[in-house]
């Protein structure tokens, strides 16, 4: 894909580039009915929500779930999930912002805890795969953190220097990983966290994309 230089931003993608928020509620209250748990608001989830998932289910249920619970619930998600994502689309305006950094000369890529098999053919059905170096998705099981896929993200990236690498996500975890590798990070409040949840990262938190690219613009000049 050839060796890049300057500033390059990796994207998230659930939550961040795929405004995906109605097909995660309506998947996660799903899983929940799998164990008799009450539905959940929007604004309750972006209040608990957190990486590794486990974790998060553990401020619903006051306990971690068991091997066999967290089991039901993850394949309970992922099938709804799929059922409910294909009502979703981009965020406002991310279609603009790619082709714009990508036009200016500066690389970005995707990686997302999402799974790879999925997630290729899903950012390939917007018409944007030719704006990103490489795609990244979930190999392995789910539920855990970002910090290591971020390690060999950036190992496969020719020419792209941690230090002028900016991660654009929704979730305090993307601060994680991108200070995991000697990145910086911009937060977004359109997705799965509230924003004091990100505030507590340290990383700057915006509203909007297209705040997002400014502020990754200036951070990795």
């Amino acid at each position: 894909m050839g060796k890049q230089t300057g500033a390059h931003i990796v994207w998230d993608w659930n939550g961040t580039l795929f405004h995906d928020n109605d097909a995660v509620i309506g998947a996660t209250n799903a899983a929940f009915a799998e164990l008799g748990l009450e539905p959940i608001t929007l604004e309750r989830y972006r209040a608990l929500y957190c990486v590794p998932v486990p974790k998060f289910y553990e401020r619903l249920l006051g306990r971690l779930p068991t091997d066999a619970e967290w089991q039901v619930m993850d394949e309970t998600f992922h099938r709804h999930y799929a059922e409910h994502r294909v009502r979703c689309g981009l965020a406002e305006g991310a279609a603009e912002l790619l082709a714009g950094w990508r036009a200016a000369g500066r690389s970005q890529s995707i990686l997302s805890l999402y799974g790879h098999a999925e997630l290729v053919p899903l950012v390939s059905s917007f018409g944007i795969e030719t704006h990103f170096i490489r795609v990244d998705g979930r190999t392995g099981p789910s539920g855990g953190g970002k910090a290591e896929h971020m390690a060999r993200h950036l190992a496969a990236l020719a020419g792209v220097e941690p230090g002028r690498t900016v991660v654009i996500g929704d979730a305090a975890d993307d601060a994680l990983a991108a200070r995991h590798v000697g990145a910086r990070a911009v937060l977004y409040t359109g997705g799965s966290h509230s924003r004091e949840s990100l505030e507590r990262t340290g990383a700057p938190v915006v509203d909007t994309l297209a705040e997002a690219v400014e502020e990754a613009a200036r951070l990795a000049a």
